[in-house]
């Protein structure tokens, strides 16, 4: 048999494996491969995490926060019609009827000027509209007395051309008796001639003639005169008619300043109602501005107004309102009422951003160019409620609006 020295010295330090010393290898083996999974796996996973974070923020960020069916923000308060009520006119208070801070109703008085002066204007104002009512009376006599006078004219003129008719008749009748009295004359004259007739004949168709002319020339100086008076008569008749005209277009002119007088009496009432400053709806009133006696001057604010009427205006992001619409149903909780919830629904939509209808709109024009999300006012209205009508403007609260995708 052959034997290797070399192995048989080595042979004693080979030493077979015993039982425990085989957990001892693999717990070190286990305890490497822990330690390489940490210094490697680690900063893998951070790496993968912010890839997948930057991929959703830089891609689908936008879809994602405007897909929420409930879309919520904190940039939202309470809104009111708030009115400063100023004077229209000059004058010095009479009456402050309101206390501070006080409900009020539709109409109610709440500063009251004196009034003195714009009463006596409306006084003048008043007595001008009866002078015009007056003059325009005064007028219409005038008319209907020019009308008589016409009529009158118009009657001169019929009589003038029945003295006319009757003229020429007579007229021509003495024309005819004349022509007679001329026949009898010359007859007689031959007469007389063969002494056939006597003197006396003779001069009576003579004077018989010459007293038929006389008639003839009277009857025709008569026919004159009433053609004379038929001209005058339409003279007259035309200038009166003319009259008439004249007081017409003064009727219009009078119309015109009666409609002045009215228009004056009417500003003049208005002036006198702007003396008292009444309650535009039902609401609440702030701080007093004026004191009885204090001398106001047009647009001197009195009072402040606050409407009843409240509203939500929720400033949401652009990316928040894309799934929005008017309709939607929303829910409010109030800052000053925590645990309470009114319910309203979405009444309007900015048609565009708050920078753009700000005081100081944002210009980009310079290149200085920073991408800042936007917010778009949205208006909800609320329910009617007790919790509603305990709200005041301006009041923080936290808006959500429930979509309908």
């Amino acid at each position: 048999m052959l034997t290797f020295p070399f192995l048989a010295k080595s042979a004693p330090a080979a030493q077979p494996v015993r039982p425990a010393e085989a957990p001892a290898d693999d717990g070190h083996s286990a305890a490497k491969t822990s330690a390489n999974w940490q210094k490697y796996g680690t900063p893998i996973l951070v790496l993968l995490l912010a890839a997948a974070v930057l991929v959703t923020i830089t891609r689908n960020w936008n879809s994602w926060e405007g897909g929420h069916v409930e879309q919520v923000t904190d940039d939202a308060y309470v809104r009111g019609d708030l009115t400063p009520l100023s004077t229209k006119v000059a004058g010095i208070v009479r009456n402050v009827d309101v206390s501070d801070y006080q409900q009020v109703h539709k109409g109610d008085l709440l500063v009251q000027l004196e009034d003195n002066d714009y009463q006596a204007e409306v006084a003048q104002a008043s007595a001008g509209v009866e002078s015009a009512r007056a003059a325009i009376e005064n007028n219409l006599r005038q008319r209907q007395l020019q009308d008589a006078r016409i009529q009158r004219a118009l009657a001169g003129i019929d009589e003038a051309r029945s003295q006319i008719v009757a003229a020429q008749a007579g007229k021509d009748a003495a024309d005819a008796n004349l022509v007679r009295a001329r026949e009898e004359r010359n007859r007689q004259q031959g007469l007389y001639q063969t002494h056939s007739t006597t003197q006396q004949n003779l001069e009576q168709a003579v004077a018989a003639e010459g007293s038929l002319a006389g008639q003839y020339a009277s009857s025709n100086a008569e026919l004159t005169q009433a053609g004379t008076a038929l001209r005058s008569s339409e003279l007259a008749a035309e200038a009166e008619r003319r009259e008439k005209s004249v007081l017409e277009s003064e009727d219009m002119q009078l119309a015109a300043d009666l409609h002045a007088k009215q228009a004056g009496l009417v500003a003049a009432q208005v002036n006198l109602g702007y003396t008292k400053i009444f309650a535009p709806s039902d609401g609440s009133v702030g701080e007093r501005q004026v004191r009885p006696g204090q001398l106001v001057s047009p647009g001197t604010e009195v009072i402040p107004f606050v409407d009843r009427t409240r509203w939500v205006q929720a400033n949401y992001k652009e990316t928040q309102i894309t799934n929005v619409r008017v309709g939607d149903d929303a829910e409010i909780r109030v800052d000053e009422y925590p645990g309470q919830v009114i319910h309203g629904k979405v009444i309007e939509i900015a048609p565009a951003s708050g920078s753009q209808v700000s005081l100081l709109p944002p210009d980009n024009a310079t290149g200085n160019y920073t991408k800042v999300v936007q917010r778009i006012p949205v208006k909800i209205a609320l329910d009617d409620s007790e919790l509603t009508r305990k709200l005041r403007p301006g009041l923080s609260v936290i808006a959500t609006v429930h979509t309908r995708q």
